[in-house]
């Protein structure tokens, strides 16, 4: 069972209840991967529901079922709330349990997820920056949108805030509004995923072929103290695991299965490195009563520990790139400006041939990328190409750069600004900034901590004072 830290080591039998299920008249559930299900006299509001299926062309699946009550909960919900596109989020499977409802969109340039919604005949408003919502008597929102595609959800239920930050990171200009809602409550949560890295793309290869593992999941360091300096930056006093609640599925991507957080290893450590003043961290999985301050945990079952081959998602390793697949693999990638720039040439390597896309000039920097034709060619012609990234079955290495520059020159540029803000060329891109730089009141300050950290030396000690001082700033 996941231990506590807090005000006492051992919650007292008052504060929670561990056994049956207690109705709660205002609160809230956290269950799921990213889901929070807000209640004023029943479900009012769900986030991000991935209630069953699966994610990123099959390689993710739930760490635990989402109950009967809780998916429920889910379909009898007037509200919900979509932070961004990625599977685990705004989840293809789950669409009977969302569709119908009244679907609240953080306000992302390009609006791409808002038009696919509205052309499936969706009710669908998109919040604008900053200005509070009342979904019910006790129940409002306050949504702001990042240049990431990503969004963060503000929660007051009953005079309790919720910072539902799911996989958003500190960079993106809105540090200053967020702790300034913070300190106007008593009690405050933040939801954030704080794990060891592996939602993100952690299989690099060297040219070799062998893998080539960040060094943070080598030397893998206690959650705990991470997610205080999380909860000591926005001043929150709780802190509940969020959006890393999945496993691997696919014998494929499933190697990456041992990186994944355990939910023991949260508050492992609580009672060696607690210290005064110190955020509680709840169980992943609770009911919260936002009138008595009181909570049970949650239990929901395990999913069930499969390995499923690639074949049941349709991808063969086998199979070999067409000739209009190159063609339109071309057009992606060199459509995209930047890239041009940055990069010699980007070289997909599938069913074993290497189909090399010139982008040169004059650079040297290149990057492969292999895997298997079928969900290669979606991402590249559904403009998803974070998905075949985060599933970690694609095996990507850079040649010439470090391969922690594929986030800085790559990622961002097209599955970010491309693909999902329709930003490809340096004109589109400016655009695109600059209004986000209008929007959020730390965008300048953020931008500039993080262009200087990222010509830094990783590890000097410049790099760690930079850390230390923009931590509010800095993309981890």
């Amino acid at each position: 069972m996941l231990g506590f830290a807090g005000k006492a080591d051992i919650p007292s039998k008052a504060m929670v209840a561990r056994n049956g299920s207690n109705p709660v008249d205002i609160g809230f559930d956290t269950i799921g991967n990213a889901t929070v299900i807000g209640y004023d006299r029943g479900p009012v509001l769900a986030t991000d529901p991935w209630i069953v299926g699966n994610a990123y062309f099959g390689s993710w699946g739930l760490s635990h079922q989402v109950p009967a009550e809780q998916a429920e909960a889910v379909r009898n919900s007037k509200y919900v709330w979509i932070s961004h596109g990625h599977p685990d989020h705004l989840n293809a499977d789950s669409e009977s349990y969302y569709l119908d409802k009244k679907i609240l969109l953080p306000d992302h340039l390009g609006g791409r997820i808002h038009k696919s919604l509205r052309a499936a005949g969706c009710d669908v408003t998109v919040l604008k920056d900053r200005a509070w919502h009342q979904l019910s008597d006790r129940i409002r929102i306050a949504c702001v949108a990042n240049h990431n595609q990503d969004g963060i959800l503000l929660i007051d239920i009953n005079g309790r805030l919720l910072v539902n930050m799911n996989d958003a990171t500190w960079v993106h200009g809105w540090f200053s509004f967020i702790r300034g809602v913070v300190k106007r409550f008593d009690k405050s949560f933040l939801l954030r995923l704080v794990n060891h890295g592996d939602a993100d793309m952690i299989n690099f290869r060297n040219e070799e072929g062998r893998l080539l593992l960040p060094r943070h999941l080598v030397d893998k360091q206690s959650l705990y103290r991470r997610i205080q300096k999380e909860a000591g930056v926005l001043g929150v006093t709780g802190f509940i695991p969020f959006s890393s609640l999945h496993r691997y599925q696919r014998k494929d991507s499933v190697w990456a299965q041992e990186h994944v957080v355990r939910l023991v290893e949260y508050a492992a450590g609580a009672t060696d490195e607690k210290k005064q003043g110190d955020a509680e961290v709840f169980p992943a999985f609770i009911r919260y009563c936002c009138e008595t301050d009181t909570f049970r945990e949650i239990r929901p079952s395990p999913t069930e520990d499969v390995v499923c081959e690639p074949a049941e998602f349709e991808d063969d390793w086998s199979d070999e790139l067409e000739a209009e697949d190159i063609r339109d693999a071309a057009r992606y990638f060199r459509a995209i400006e930047h890239l041009r720039d940055a990069y010699a040439f980007v070289n997909l390597r599938v069913g074993g041939r290497d189909n090399v896309i010139d982008l040169s000039r004059g650079r040297n920097a290149g990057v492969t990328f292999e895997a298997p034709r079928h969900s290669l060619m979606i991402a590249i012609r559904h403009r998803v190409f974070d998905d075949m990234l985060i599933g970690n079955f694609m095996r990507t290495t850079m040649h010439g750069p470090p391969p922690e520059r594929l986030r800085q020159s790559f990622s961002r540029y097209v599955a970010k600004y491309a693909d999902n803000g329709d930003a490809r060329t340096k004109r589109e891109l400016r655009a695109y900034m600059g209004n986000y730089a209008r929007r959020a009141p730390d965008f300048l300050a953020a931008q500039f901590a993080l262009r200087c950290k990222n010509l830094l030396r990783p590890g000097s000690a410049v790099d760690r004072a930079l850390e230390k001082g923009f931590y509010a700033f800095v993309d981890r």
